[in-house]
Order: structure tokens, then sequence, then C-alpha cells
């Protein structure tokens, strides 16, 4: 199983940095976990289109490229129609009512839109997906991805709590949001984990590697690795568009 970063800014892209999108790649299929803006072309680069889409959340910074998707394969792939979608419930009414669409429009058809959730369990081609909560502002997902032996778990957004650390145990790789630095503050936005937290999760559910993404664009990644470094004492990178991992 192969790990391509599409995209890790957090909250919103910079040049040649897209959003959060991650291509999984095991035994000749493709997933990729959420659709940030810019992570269409990046995709393009290495797929011409996924064999399904994992959505943790609908904020724009991990979904807004679906539309992008939507458009190519409607207008310009008609073989490739019905692609899964497994993304928390309510999202794809989120979508239909953005395009303002009803339930006869191609988005239902171009897209099998599958509502998953805490303890939901999905298997597609190579891959056995498993779902888990996401402390977050929104309804969201932490996603467990094993195929071929190997074990990914992907954070989504969330702050402390959910089932990121249950989920996390003894993974081959934790790709973890870290999206502030620093001493949580006693008034700390609840939703987001700091690199201090990610390191500490990731030591204390044994994850043999870590990865941190989904930083503010304006932070120093070196800061975020050192802090995280300084709870957990596994290999730990940065997440930057290209970035290839065998898992």
């Amino acid at each position: 199983m192969r790990l391509t970063v599409l995209g890790s800014n957090g909250t919103y892209p910079t040049a040649g940095r897209p959003a959060s999108g991650y291509l999984v790649a095991a035994s000749g299929s493709n997933l990729v976990l959420d659709m940030g803006p810019g992570v269409y072309l990046s995709m393009l680069e290495r797929v011409r289109r996924p064999d399904a889409v994992v959505l943790s959340h609908v904020h724009p910074d991990h979904c807004v490229d679906l539309f992008a998707l939507l458009a190519a394969i409607r207008f310009g792939d008609p073989d490739g129609w019905g692609i899964p979608v497994f993304a928390p419930p309510g999202l794809s009414d989120r979508f239909a009512a953005f395009l303002a669409v009803d339930a006869d429009h191609a988005l239902h058809r171009v897209f099998d839109f599958d509502p998953v959730g805490p303890g939901d369990r999905r298997r597609l081609g190579p891959f056995e997906l498993e779902f888990g909560e996401a402390n977050h502002s929104v309804p969201a997902v932490v996603t467990s991805v094993e195929a071929e032996g190997r074990r990914l778990v992907y954070s989504g957004d969330t702050g402390p709590g959910g089932d990121l650390e249950r989920l996390a145990a003894g993974c081959d790789l934790l790709l973890c949001e870290a999206a502030s630095q620093g001493d949580p503050p006693p008034d700390r936005y609840p939703y987001h984990l700091y690199a201090g937290e990610v390191g500490a999760l990731a030591a204390a559910a044994g994850a043999r590697r870590l990865i941190v993404t989904h930083l503010v664009p304006t932070l120093d990644p070196a800061v975020s690795v050192h802090e995280a470094a300084v709870e957990y004492d596994g290999p730990i990178d940065h997440a930057v568009p290209g970035m290839e991992v065998d898992v």
C-alpha cells in the first residue's frame, strides 16, 4: 500500500500546495481521502479517476474539489459513473443544495454516496475501511484503511477525544492533523489538535510512523515536527505535496 500526498494545507491552499487530499494505492486500486481545493489537479498527475473517495466532513478545505471531479466525470468520462463516495450522513444533501438540484440530477449517478459513521466498515477492492468518531464542529469521521497487510489511519479534522487513538492503535502509519503549535490554552479551540497532542496520541496508540498534516500555512512545519517528537520517538514527517510513502 502506497500513500501519495496530493495536498496538505490546513484551512486554505497556497501556491503549489493544495489543501487536504491523499491518494492511497494498493493492488491496482486507488482511493482518495478528502478533496480540498487544488487536489483534483494534483490527482490528475497520477490517476484519471479514483476507484472511490472518502470525505471526512463537509468543510470546503476537505471536499470542494469533488465538484471538479463531478464535472470531469459527468461530461468527459461516461464509463466512469458510479464512483463510491463514503462520507458522513447529510453531505450529499449539502452538495445537492449548493448545486440547487434534485434527486434526479447526475450528481447522484456520477457518485454513489454511501453515508458512514462511527463503527461502520466497508470493503472496496483490496481496501478494508473502518470509520470512527471525530471530535469536530460538524459531523466528521476518522478513517482506517487496511490493504496488503498494512494499515493507515487518517484523522481528517478532529480535536481531542473521539475514536482516533483507538482506531490508530498499532497502525503502520498515522496521518494526523496538527493545526496548532505550542501549549493549548484553557480556552483552546476544541476541534483541532496541537502538534504536541498529536505526538502524545501517536505514542499512546503505538503507531509505527507519524506524518503531521493540515498545518495552517503560516506555521513553520519544523516547529510542529519538533513538538510532536518531544512526545513521540518514532519516525515523523511533515506531509508535503508529492510525498510518496510505502505504508
